[in-house]
C-alpha cells in the first residue's frame, strides 16, 4: 500500500479474498487458490470471520515494526488489512474496556509457525499496554521466559528446526488499567522419549547443544563435559550442525534470560548439572553376566561415567549402580528383589533420564511461575495463549499422535460450540430469528477416545493395571471386542467384516476417523508409554542425592513416604490436564490463530498446495467458513456501512441527516436488492449472500470512479479559474511595477541631465574665477621678485668686500663637514658582525682620518664586547672571570695552558653529594666544596705517587684516602705561602706551607693532576677572597719543597717515557727529586 493511502476497510485493495466467509464460490480449489494468490502477495494473513490464517513465509517481512503496531492500535478488527496484530488488539480491547477475559487458541502442525504466532502476540500486547518500571519488569519477565522455555522444550524436527515439543498454555494477568501485573504458565506432554531417541534427522532438545558450544571451558570441566558431540550416546550427529542457528550465542541468551526470570546463580548451575547428568546417562552401557542360578544380569562397563554422575549428583555410586542392576517389588509387606537383564537395565536407564529430564522441565516451569506471578491480590483480568501441537499425522503414529490428536479433537469440538454459541448471541443480541446450522458434531469422537467405559483411554489403563501378562497385542484384542461396532473405529482383527480384507489396515495398527481425516496407529509401544514406569529403586536412589534440585524432583523416593498405589498413567494425566484446560478455556471469549506450513522444505516462495489441502483439511477451516455462512456471511455496523455506501444514492450523499438505520434502508431500497438477501438488527446490517456484498463493491467502485471524473472537473475548473485569475493579478501589479520604474528611471535622466548642465556651468565660472587670480598672484610674484632682486644687488654691492676675505674658510668648512658626513655614514653600511673575535674593519678612506679611525675601531669593539658580556648568566661569568684569571697567571708562562683552555671549569669532578661511597666525607665537611678531585701526592722518600682526594673548600684545603673517604689531612689557606710549577707541559705543582704551623710539621705538599690550570686559578682566587692576599704563584723548572726538615729540589727535565706521554717522578739523592717531561 503507498504510503500515503489511507486504509478504511478491509475490502480496500484487496488482494483475493481477505476474509473467506466471503470467497465466492466456496470450493477446497478456490479456498487454496486464494491462499495462495495473497501469499504470492506476501499477505500472509487471512480471515475466516474473526478466526485468523497464518501461512508461514519462511522469511523476514516488514509487517512487524513499531509502525505497524501503532497503525492496529485500537481500530476496528476488519479496518485494515488482515493482520495477526488486529486480533491480538482486538483481544486485548476487549478484556481492558469489556472486563471479559480472553484467550487465544494458537493451532498447526510443526513448522506452521505458531511459536512465533504466540511471540508476535505477546509483544503486541507488551507494546500496547502500560508503561513504567514496574510494568516493564514484569513484561520483560514474560517475554524472557520464551527463550528458555524453547532452549528445554523445543527441538529440531524434519519439519522444523525450533519446533516445540510441548503444549503451552500461559495466562497473562492484567489489572483494571490493561496493564501486565504477571502471569501462570501450563505445560503439556512433554514429548521426553526425545531424550534418548530422536528420528533420523532430527536434534535432541536444544539445550543439549547451546551448553556443549556455548559453555566457557572452566563450566564443561567443573560439569566434566567435553564439547564433542559424538561422546554421548543420546545426541544424534547427523543434524548436530542447524544451518543459521548459533548455538553458542542462544546459550548466552538464555543464562541472560533465566537471570532476568529470576534464577539465582547456583539454581542455574544445578539445571546446567542436571542438564550433564542426563548427558551422561546416556553414556552408561551393560553387559550380561550368568548368575550361579542361571538367570540372566547386567553389569556396568565402564564405571568412569556412573562415578562422574555420582559426583555431580552427590549420589553413593553403590546404590545407584545396584538401582541399574535390581529391581525391588513390594506387596502386602513382603519385598522381592530381581535381578535385570541388559535389555531391562537400559530401559532403565532410559526411563530415568525421560523421568529426570521431564520432571527438570515441570520444575522450570514452576520457578517460572513462581517469578512471573502477580504480587498483588487485587482483581485480575486475564488472557491466555495456547501454543500447542496441530492435528498430526505421520508415516509412523504412535502412543503420542494419538494423545495429541485427542486433544485436537478437544479443542475442534469447543471451537465449533463457542462459534456457534458466539453466532447465537450475536444474532439474539441483533435480534435476528436463529436458523439452525448443520455441522459434524465430532463428541462422538471424543466419546470414543475419552468414555470413562469403554473408551480407548479407560481400556489402555484398565489393561496397563491388568495383572498378568499385558502386551499391545493384548490391548488391540481388547479394542477389538468393545469398540467393533463404533462408526469412527476400524481394525482389521474386529468383528466388523468390511475390514477384513483391508490392505491398507495392517493387522497390529488400529485407525480411527478424525474429524480432520483417518488416522492410522501402530499399537506396537501403547502399553509401555502409557505405564510411563521407573523403578522405584531409581526414585529411592534419586531421593538420596546429595544435590538438593534432584532430591525435590522425586519425593516418592523418600521412604518415609512410601506409597505402594501405582501412579497414575500417561493418558488419564492428560486427559485430565486436557478437562483442565477446556474447561479454563469455556470461562474466557475465544480468539483463533489457524497456522500452516506452506511447503516441507522450509524455503520462501513456494506453495506446496497439495501439503496446504491436507492442512485445510484437518484444521477443518472449510468446516469452519461453512459455519460462517450458515446464516449470513457479512454484518457490519450501521455507521461504517452508511459511509461506505452513501455515494450510491442521491438521497444519502454527500451527507445523510437523520439516522444511520434509516439512512441505510433507504439506500437499500434505491438500490433494490431483495428483501430476502439481508435483515436488519438492532446495530448491524446482514448481508446473507457474498454475491451481495460483492455487488455492492462493484457499484462503490464504478461509483467512485464516476465521482473522481466529476472532483477531476470540478478540480480542473477551479485550478483553471485560479490560474486566470492570479495571472490577471499578476499583470496588474507587473503594470504598475512597470510604470513605476519607467516614471523612476525617466526622472533619474532628467536629474542626472540638470547635474550635468549645473556642472558645466559651474566649472566655467571657476576656469574664470582661476584665471583672474592666477594673474593677479602672477602680478604679485613679480613684484616681489622684482623688489627681491633688487635690495640683493643693493646688500651684495655693500658687502661685497666682506665676503671676499672670508671665502675660503667657509667653503673649507663645508667641504670638510661633507667628507666627514660621507664618512659615516659609509660606515654604518660597512660594520662588522658583533663576534668579539672577528678582526675585520674597514680600511680608512682618508688619511687625515687615520687617528679617527682606530678610535672608533677601539670604540666598536669595547661595545659589542660588552654587549656579548649582558648575555652571560652570573654562573657564566664566573667562568669566564676564573678563565680570565688563568689567562692572566699561566698564558705565556705555562706549557699546558693552551691546552686547558677550551675545558670548562667543573670543580666538583667526583661528585661527591650524590655518590654513596663519599656520604662519610661528605658529612665531615660542613662548607661548600669548591673543587673535588683525585691528585697523585708524590711520596717524599721515593717520589712514587698515592691517589688522594683533593678537596677545596671556602677555608680549607684537604686531602683524604680515595677508598675510605677518610680525611688524612687538613691545611687552613692561611698557612698556604705560595704554589710552584715548571713552565713544561705536565701537571706537577707544589703547595708550600708556612713554616711553623701545625699543618707544616710534615713539610710541603707535591701533587701532580689532570686539572692543574683548573686547581691552581680556584686556589689562587679562594686564597685571595679569604686572606685578602694574593697567592704566590712561581713557574720554574727548580724550586724547592720542605719535606720535614730538609730541602728537596725538585727538577724538570725533558726525556723519553717508557709508559708513553706520562711525567715520572724520580729521587736521585737526599737533595734532588728529578721529574722527566716527554
Amino acid at each position: 500500500m503507498a504510503k500515503m493511502e489511507v486504509k478504511t476497510s478491509l475490502l480496500d485493495n484487496m488482494i483475493g479474498v481477505g476474509d473467506m466467509v466471503l470467497l465466492e464460490p466456496l470450493s477446497e480449489e478456490t479456498f487454496i487458490n486464494n491462499l495462495k494468490k495473497r501469499f504470492d502477495h506476501n499477505e500472509i494473513y487471512t480471515y475466516i470471520g474473526s478466526v485468523v490464517i497464518s501461512v508461514n513465509p519462511y522469511r523476514s517481512l516488514p509487517i512487524y515494526s513499531p509502525e505497524k503496531v501503532e497503525d492496529y492500535r485500537n481500530r476496528n478488527f476488519y479496518e485494515l488489512s488482515p493482520h495477526i496484530f488486529a486480533l491480538s488488539d482486538e483481544a486485548y480491547r476487549s478484556l481492558r474496556d469489556q472486563d471479559k477475559d480472553q484467550c487465544i487458541l494458537i493451532t498447526g502442525e510443526s513448522g506452521a509457525g505458531k511459536t512465533e504466532a504466540s511471540k508476535l502476540v505477546m509483544s503486541y500486547v507488551a507494546a500496547v499496554c502500560g508503561k513504567g518500571a514496574e510494568v516493564n519488569q514484569v513484561k520483560e519477565q514474560l517475554l524472557q521466559s520464551n527463550p528458555v522455555l524453547e532452549a528445554f522444550g523445543n527441538a529440531k524436527t524434519v519439519r522444523n528446526d525450533n519446533s516445540s515439543r510441548f503444549g503451552k498454555y500461559m495466562d497473562i494477568e492484567f489489572d483494571f488499567k490493561g496493564d501486565p501485573l504477571g502471569g501462570v504458565i501450563s505445560n503439556y506432554l512433554l514429548e521426553k522419549s526425545r531424550v534418548v531417541k530422536q528420528p533420523r534427522g532430527e536434534r535432541n532438545f536444544h539445550v543439549f547443544y547451546q551448553l556443549l558450544s556455548g559453555a566457557s571451558e572452566e563450566l564443561l570441566n567443573k560439569l566434566k563435559l567435553e564439547r564433542d558431540f559424538s561422546r554421548y550416546n543420546y545426541l544424534s550427529l547427523d543434524s548436530a550442525k542447524v544451518n543459521g542457528v548459533d548455538d553458542a550465542a542462544n546459550f548466552r541468551t538464555v543464562r541472560n534470560a533465566m537471570q532476568i526470570v529470576g534464577f539465582m546463580d547456583h539454581e542455574a548451575e544445578s539445571v546446567l548439572e542436571v542438564v550433564a547428568a542426563v548427558l551422561k546417562l546416556g553414556n552408561i552401557e551393560f553387559k550380561p553376566e550368568s548368575r550361579v542360578n542361571g538367570l540372566d544380569e547386567s553389569k556396568i562397563k565402564d564405571k568412569n561415567e556412573l562415578k562422574e554422575i555420582c559426583e555431580l549428583t552427590g549420589i553413593d555410586q553403590s546404590v545407584l549402580e545396584r538401582a541399574f542392576s535390581f529391581r525391588t517389588v513390594e506387596a502386602k509387606q513382603e519385598k522381592v528383589s530381581t535381578t535385570l537383564n541388559v535389555a531391562q537395565a537400559y530401559y532403565a536407564r532410559d526411563a530415568l533420564a525421560k523421568n529426570l529430564y521431564s520432571r527438570l522441565f515441570s520444575w522450570l516451569v514452576n520457578r517460572i511461575n513462581e517469578s512471573i506471578k502477580a504480587q498483588t491480590k487485587v482483581r485480575k483480568k486475564v488472557m491466555g495463549v495456547l501454543d500447542i501441537y496441530g492435528f498430526e499425522i505421520f508415516e509412523d503414529n504412535s502412543f503420542e499422535q494419538f494423545i495429541i490428536n485427542y486433544c485436537n479433537e478437544k479443542l475442534q469440538q469447543i471451537f465449533i460450540e463457542l462459534t456457534l454459541k458466539e453466532e447465537q448471541e450475536e444474532y439474539i443480541r441483533e435480534d435476528i430469528e436463529w436458523m439452525h446450522i448443520d455441522y459434524f458434531n465430532n463428541a462422538i469422537i471424543c466419546d470414543l477416545i475419552e468414555n470413562n467405559t469403554n473408551g480407548i483411554l479407560a481400556m489402555l489403563d484398565e489393561e496397563c493395571l491388568r495383572p498378568g501378562t499385558v502386551t499391545d497385542e493384548t490391548f488391540l484384542e481388547k479394542l477389538n471386542q468393545v469398540c467393533a461396532t463404533h462408526q469412527h473405529f476400524e481394525s482389521r482383527m474386529s468383528k466388523c467384516s468390511r475390514f477384513l480384507n483391508d490392505t491398507t489396515l495392517p493387522h497390529s495398527c488400529f485407525r480411527i476417523q478424525h474429524y480432520a481425516g483417518k488416522v492410522l496407529y501402530q499399537v506396537e509401544g501403547f502399553v509401555d508409554k502409557n505405564n510411563d514406569l521407573l523403578y522405584r529403586d531409581l526414585s529411592q536412589a534419586m531421593w538420596k542425592a546429595g544435590h538438593a534440585l534432584i532430591k525435590s524432583l522425586f519425593p516418592e523416593g523418600n521412604p518415609a513416604k512410601i506409597n505402594l498405589k501405582r501412579p497414575p498413567t500417561a493418558g488419564s494425566q492428560f486427559k485430565a490436564s486436557v478437562a483442565t484446560l477446556m474447561k479454563n478455556l469455556q470461562t474466557k471469549n475465544p480468539n483463533y490463530i489457524r497456522c500452516i506450513k506452506p511447503n516441507d522444505k522450509k524455503a520462501a516462495h513456494i506453495f506446496n498446495e497439495a501439503l496446504v489441502c491436507h492442512q485445510i483439511r484437518y484444521l477443518g477451516l472449510l468446516e469452519n467458513v461453512r459455519v460462517r455462512r450458515a446464516g449470513y456471511a457479512f454484518r457490519q455496523a450501521y455507521e461504517p456501512c452508511l459511509e461506505r455506501y452513501k455515494m450510491l444514492c442521491k438521497q444519502t450523499w454527500p451527507h445523510w441527516k437523520g439516522p444511520a438505520r434509516t439512512g441505510v434502508e433507504v439506500l437499500f431500497n434505491e438500490l433494490e436488492i431483495p428483501v430476502e438477501e439481508y435483515s436488519f438488527g438492532r446495530s448491524k446490517i446482514f448481508i446473507r449472500n457474498p454475491r451481495t456484498l460483492f455487488k455492492l463493491e462493484d457499484l462503490r467502485k464504478q461509483r467512485l470512479e464516476d465521482l473522481a471524473t466529476l472532483i477531476q472537473k470540478i478540480y480542473r475548473g477551479w485550478k483553471c479559474r485560479t490560474h486566470f485569475l492570479l495571472m490577471r493579478k499578476s499583470q496588474i501589479v507587473i503594470a504598475a511595477w512597470y510604470r513605476r520604474y519607467a516614471q523612476q528611471k525617466r526622472y533619474q535622466q532628467i536629474k542626472s541631465s540638470a547635474l550635468v548642465i549645473q556642472s558645466y556651468i559651474r566649472g566655467w565660472k571657476a576656469r574664470k574665477i582661476l584665471r583672474e587670480l592666477k594673474h593677479q598672484k602672477r602680478c604679485e610674484e613679480a613684484v616681489t621678485t622684482i623688489a627681491a632682486y633688487w635690495h640683493g644687488t643693493q646688500v651684495r654691492r655693500e658687502y661685497r668686500k666682506f665676503f671676499r676675505a672670508n671665502a675660503g674658510k667657509k667653503i673649507y668648512e663645508f667641504t670638510l663637514q661633507r667628507i666627514v658626513q660621507k664618512y659615516f655614514l659609509e660606515m654604518k653600511n660597512k660594520m662588522p658582525s658583533l663576534s668579539p673575535i672577528d678582526k675585520n674593519w674597514p680600511s680608512r678612506p682618508y688619511l687625515f682620518l687615520d687617528s679617527t679611525h682606530k678610535e672608533l675601531k677601539r670604540i666598536f669593539h669595547l661595545w659589542r664586547c660588552k654587549k656579548y658580556r649582558d648575555q652571560f648568566t652570573d654562573q657564566q661569568k664566573l667562568i669566564y672571570e676564573e678563565k680570565l684569571e688563568a689567562s692572566e697567571l699561566f698564558k705565556d708562562k705555562k706549557a699546558l695552558y693552551p691546552s686547558s683552555v677550551g675545558q670548562p671549569f667543573q670543580g666538583a669532578y667526583l661528585e661527591i653529594n650524590k655518590n654513596p661511597k663519599y656520604k662519610k666525607l661528605k658529612d665531615a665537611i660542613e662548607e661548600k666544596i669548591i673543587i673535588a678531585e683525585v691528585v697523585n701526592k708524590i711520596n717524599r722518600a721515593n717520589g712514587k705517587s698515592t691517589s688522594r682526594i683533593f678537596l677545596l673548600t671556602n677555608n680549607n684545603l684537604l686531602l683524604a684516602d680515595q677508598k675510605s673517604g677518610q680525611i688524612k689531612s687538613e691545611v687552613p689557606l692561611v698557612d698556604v705561602t705560595k704554589v710552584s710549577m715548571s713552565s713544561q707541559n705536565d701537571g706537577f705543582f707544589a703547595v708550600h706551607l708556612k713554616e711553623g704551623s701545625e699543618a707544616a710539621s710534615k713539610g710541603d705538599f707535591l701533587f701532580s693532576s689532570d686539572h692543574l690550570i683548573e686547581m691552581a686559578t680556584k686556589l689562587y682566587r679562594t686564597t685571595l677572597s679569604q686572606t685578602k692576599q694574593k697567592l704566590n704563584i712561581e713557574i720554574s723548572d727548580e724550586f724547592l719543597v720542605q719535606f720535614r726538615q730538609d730541602k728537596v729540589c725538585v727538577k724538570f727535565i725533558q726525556g723519553n717515557q717508557k709508559n708513553g706521554s706520562v711525567p715520572t717522578c724520580k729521587r736521585k739523592n737526599n737533595r734532588l727529586l728529578e721529574v722527566a717531561v716527554p
